[in-house]
């Protein structure tokens, strides 16, 4: 069922509730909306009443003339307060990063799952013209070429996992969001993490890594491991940053363990 709620800035965020059970609500990471959860909804809905979210500026959601993370995490902290209950939240990518800053304004997160959020770590992340890059090729018409500079550049999908993709239903809908990664990046270059934030963060976190990230993933998940005060780590096996796609029972199975833990 949809329905929308107003954000702290007037924007209106729409999502989606299915399935019965605790609250659970899903944040996706940058090229994708809510229905880029879609392999692994079935094994939530029969546990969870699942959310599912469209951040802004794509699908059923507004946006604003200026774009800033703290207007993302008001969004999802928006989302948390109208369900009207303590939530559990899964999130991914920058989803995560927008998710983690959410939980300093709400006390409505009862646990948190962070799935390689792009923490800064000093470590280099990819090239800085990749933004002016990928708006060259927007600004050309050529949606699908900047998409896949986010995919290799960025994300570092290995070209076997590129080619599955392409071939995915959602591959056309990530091509129409393309306009939305540059502003994303922009933002996630800028970024500053600040430890001494989180440090009395007691939400219950759960750090999920792919066996096989790149470096700096697996730094950014240390960093925040270090950081906050109840989190622990899960390495998914032989996994990258998209494990709901390319082994989604094992990602079911390490958030089921997580959120129905009882005590």
């Amino acid at each position: 069922m949809l329905d929308h709620i107003t954000s702290n800035d007037g924007t209106t965020i729409g999502f989606w509730r299915s399935g019965s059970g605790p609250p659970l609500l899903l944040v996706h990471g940058t090229t994708a909306d809510h229905r880029r959860w879609s392999r692994i909804a079935p094994g939530l809905e029969a546990h969870f009443c699942v959310y599912t979210m469209d951040r802004r500026g794509r699908g059923e959601s507004g946006d604003a003339p200026a774009y800033e993370l703290r207007r993302e995490a008001e969004d999802v902290a928006a989302v948390v307060e109208a369900v009207g209950e303590p939530v559990f939240v899964l999130a991914h990518s920058y989803g995560a990063v927008c998710s983690l800053e959410a939980a300093r304004l709400t006390d409505k997160i009862g646990r948190l799952i962070l799935y390689e959020p792009p923490i800064p770590t000093g470590l280099p992340q990819y090239p800085p013209d990749i933004p002016a890059r990928m708006q060259q090729r927007l600004d050309q018409g050529e949606q699908e070429a900047a998409l896949e500079i986010f995919m290799r550049e960025i994300v570092r999908m290995p070209e076997h996992e590129l080619a599955v993709y392409r071939q995915l239903p959602m591959w056309s809908g990530r091509i129409q969001l393309a306009p939305t990664i540059p502003r994303e990046i922009m933002l996630d270059q800028t970024y500053q993490f600040d430890p001494n934030l989180f440090t009395t963060l007691q939400t219950p976190t759960l750090l999920l890594l792919g066996g096989d990230s790149p470096p700096l993933f697996e730094r950014a998940i240390q960093r925040l491991d270090t950081t906050l005060p109840n989190s622990r780590v899960v390495i998914l096996p032989g996994q990258q940053h998209v494990a709901m796609d390319t082994s989604p029972e094992l990602f079911v199975s390490e958030v089921l363990n997580f959120l129905l833990v009882r005590g």
